[in-house]
């Protein structure tokens, strides 16, 4: 019969496929939060009102002048993570069946299934550093060929050019990318690759400013969305590092802004949580004293802090850190998030309507099942993606190292959270677990355990 003649490459591609088909069909036009819905308000009317990425906001608004709202935009972001994912098959020009399998139980999980149509930057982060790194591997395969692979590179390039546009610490995987790139190029000897590698970065990072530049709407003035951010997180580890230590001496804002300190020291202890910044809120008072200071009195007082009260602050960052990776209490880290949730005034601007369909309902419910499984653990998926390159750096081919070095880069963008995490939300470290679900999937295709089983 027919079906006993299946190959397991035609398997995967068949099951990836009905996985798209299936989240479009469960999840467009997109599940929107408050956050999404104020960038495609941006995208869509040409204004600046948050600090979100310009870029992302761009996005949304281009694709909504062709098809209002946010379905077409899903149909493409989840078509160039299938693309890539489909195309590992001709990195390796084979698949065994315990591909198959690994891609059944992919594309049933709620990493694929769920977070593909939730409309938001981190979606798109994490499927244009797949993209990114899986262009890259095709033209490495392709590097010793008659011609260089131009096509592969300018995908690569365009790729995590966009993703670090939209994720200003995507910067780490670009890092990874040039890296790559180099020992690809090594063939021509080490200034070559070193060539290759520091071109490759500086491409990269002008792009990215270039696309920065061009989705700045007009009369918005200098883009203050890095500054802003950068001011929160300040905030956040003063008053973190305050309540772990309430003798703490706020040298630098006394001087700029006395009243301040006895504010910060009374209710650090009352609203601080490693979980997220948003609990800062809760004192009007707290928010006043910080906002009041002068920026320079934060900043100095940030640096202060790091060079002279390390422990207070370092304590801070791994109670914060360890939220965002581990998740203890993952219901308070939104793991799902279906329909559409925003301020009514603002959804009816959009002409998008607001609440939860049955289906997405349902989708919810269906996502809970796995909150038990390593699906919804990135430790899980670090410890995968370290094993993945492991395996991928002793095999050693020219593909190989691409997706190891994907593998290593989206560990070390995981451990910049350390330093920059203000939220627990489980969206943050989503490009680490589908960058280890493609790194699986391309292990799974062509396991060196089994070639070496099959040497004579």
């Amino acid at each position: 019969m027919p079906i006993l003649n299946l190959k397991p490459e035609a398997a995967v591609r068949a099951i990836l496929l009905a996985g798209l088909i299936f989240l479009l069909a469960t999840g467009l036009p997109g599940h929107l939060s408050a956050d999404s819905v104020t960038q495609l308000y941006e995208g869509r009317f040409g204004v600046r009102e948050s600090f979100g990425p310009a870029v992302y906001a761009k996005i949304l608004g281009l694709f909504d002048e062709v098809l209002p709202g946010t379905g077409l935009y899903v149909t493409a972001s989840a078509l160039i993570l299938f693309w890539s994912l489909i195309s590992l098959i001709a990195l390796r020009g084979r698949a065994s069946w315990w591909a198959v399998g690994f891609a059944a139980l992919a594309t049933a999980s709620p990493t694929l299934l769920l977070f593909q149509a939730d409309v938001w930057k981190d979606v798109l982060f994490a499927n244009l550093s797949v993209a990114g790194f899986v262009c890259l591997a095709h033209a490495a395969k392709a590097w010793d060929g008659e011609r260089r692979p131009w096509l592969q590179l300018t995908g690569a390039a365009l790729a995590l050019a966009i993703a670090m546009s939209v994720r200003q610490n995507g910067l780490v995987l670009v890092v990874f990318a040039a890296l790559a790139l180099g020992w690809t190029a090594r063939g021509g000897g080490w200034r070559g690759g070193l060539a290759w590698g520091v071109g490759g970065l500086i491409s990269v990072i002008l792009l990215a400013q270039v696309l920065g530049v061009l989705a700045q709407p007009r009369g918005s003035g200098p883009d203050q969305a890095l500054s802003t951010g950068l001011r929160i997180l300040r905030h956040y580890d003063i008053v973190g590092a305050v309540a772990h230590d309430p003798s703490l001496k706020l040298e630098a804002i006394a001087k700029a802004n006395p009243k301040a300190v006895a504010v910060i020291q009374a209710e650090a202890p009352k609203v601080y949580s490693p979980e997220r910044v948003d609990y800062l809120d809760r004192s009007p008072a707290l928010g006043t004293a910080l906002w009041l200071t002068p920026e320079k009195a934060i900043a100095d007082q940030w640096f202060e802090l790091i060079l002279k009260h390390p422990a207070a602050y370092l304590v801070h960052r791994w109670d914060a850190f360890v939220q965002v990776l581990i998740n203890p209490v993952l219901e308070r880290c939104n793991p799902i998030f279906v329909g559409v949730e925003a301020p009514a005034e603002r959804l009816e601007l959009l002409q998008v309507p607001a609440g939860r369909e049955p289906a997405d309902l349902a989708m919810s419910n269906y996502a809970t099942w796995w909150y038990v499984t390593p699906f919804y653990s990135h430790l899980a998926f670090a410890a995968a993606a370290l094993i993945v390159a492991a395996f991928l750096v002793f095999r050693r081919e020219a593909a190989d190292m691409v997706v190891a070095a994907l593998m290593l880069g989206v560990l070390a963008f995981t451990a910049s959270f350390f330093v920059i995490s203000i939220a627990c939300d489980y969206r943050y470290l989503y490009a680490l677990d589908l960058a280890a679900v493609a790194g699986l999937l391309y292990l799974a295709l062509d396991p060196p355990v089994l070639r070496l089983a099959r040497r004579p």
